[in-house]
C-alpha cells in the first residue's frame, strides 16, 4: 500500500541522479546522524515547491551542528573514519552500513596537500584512490604545456585500472586543493577478493559501471574529433 505524503515530508536527490521519497522529517534527521544525508544534499520542500541544499533547510539546519561537515570527514574514536563517511563515494552509495564498516578495513586514509602529486606518469600502478574531499586533476605534460584530461571531485575515484594491471600510470594526478583520499592498494584488493568475495562483488560491479560510462564518453569525444578532422581535411 502506498504512503500518502504528509506536509512535512521531503524528497531527496540521490547520487544516482534520481529523487527518493517521500521521506518523513524524523527519518531525514536520522539519516543526517547516520551520515547518509549531508549539507550539500539536495532536498525538495513540498510546502515551498522548491529544492534546497539540506544545510539551508530550517528544519534540518540544527542537525548539521551535531554531524560532521561533508567537506572534512571526521574520524571516529581511535582515529578511524566512520563508515558513513564512505557514502560520499558514488560507487559505494548502495552498500549497507555493515558492508561499509567491513570495507574500511581494506582502505588506507591518505591526506594530500594542495599542489602535491599523488601519481606520476610512468610510475607503476599500485592502487585505486577514492576522493572523500577536495579536488584533483589528471594531466599530461608536453614540455611546459599542460593538458588536463579529467578533474576528480569528492565522491569520485581514479586509478582503478591498476587493480587489474599494475602497468605504468598513464598520467600525473595532482591535488588542486587539500584532499582526503582513501587508497585501496593492489595487495588489499587481492585480500578483499580472497577474504570477502561477497563484498568485492558489488564494489566491482559499481566500479565497472563507472568505467563503462567513462569509455562511452571517451568514444563520443573521439567520434567528434574524427568528424572534425574529416571535415577539415575535405576543405
Amino acid at each position: 500500500m502506498e504512503t500518502t505524503p504528509q506536509p512535512d515530508d521531503h524528497f531527496i536527490w540521490g547520487l544516482d541522479h534520481a529523487a527518493y521519497g517521500p521521506v518523513p522529517l524524523p527519518t531525514l534527521r536520522e539519516w543526517i546522524k547516520d551520515e547518509r544525508v549531508f549539507e550539500d544534499t539536495w532536498v525538495y520542500i513540498r510546502s515551498e515547491q522548491a529544492w534546497r541544499p539540506a544545510g539551508l533547510v530550517p528544519d534540518l539546519r540544527p542537525e548539521f551542528k551535531k554531524a560532521p561537515a561533508p567537506e572534512g570527514p571526521e574520524p571516529a574514536a581511535g582515529g578511524r573514519l566512520k563508515p558513513g563517511s564512505l557514502r560520499r563515494i558514488k560507487i559505494l552509495a548502495g552498500l549497507s552500513d555493515l558492508q561499509l564498516a567491513h570495507l574500511l578495513g581494506f582502505l588506507e586514509p591518505v591526506s594530500v596537500l594542495q599542489w602535491a602529486v599523488v601519481c606520476r606518469q610512468g610510475d607503476p600502478g599500485d592502487g585505486l584512490y577514492l576522493v572523500l574531499s577536495g579536488e584533483l586533476r589528471a594531466r599530461l605534460m608536453n614540455g611546459d604545456q599542460e593538458t588536463i584530461l579529467a578533474t576528480f571531485e569528492a565522491g569520485e575515484f581514479f586509478g582503478d585500472m591498476s587493480l587489474f594491471d599494475q602497468g605504468p600510470r598513464s598520467a600525473d594526478v595532482l591535488a588542486n586543493t587539500d584532499c582526503l583520499l582513501l587508497k585501496m592498494s593492489v595487495a588489499n584488493f587481492e585480500r578483499l577478493l580472497r577474504e570477502a568475495p561477497a563484498l568485492a562483488t558489488p564494489f566491482l560491479q559499481a566500479s565497472a559501471r563507472t568505467l563503462a560510462a567513462r569509455i562511452r564518453a571517451d568514444n563520443k569525444r573521439l567520434a567528434r574529433l574524427t568528424q572534425q578532422f574529416s571535415a577539415s581535411a575535405q576543405r
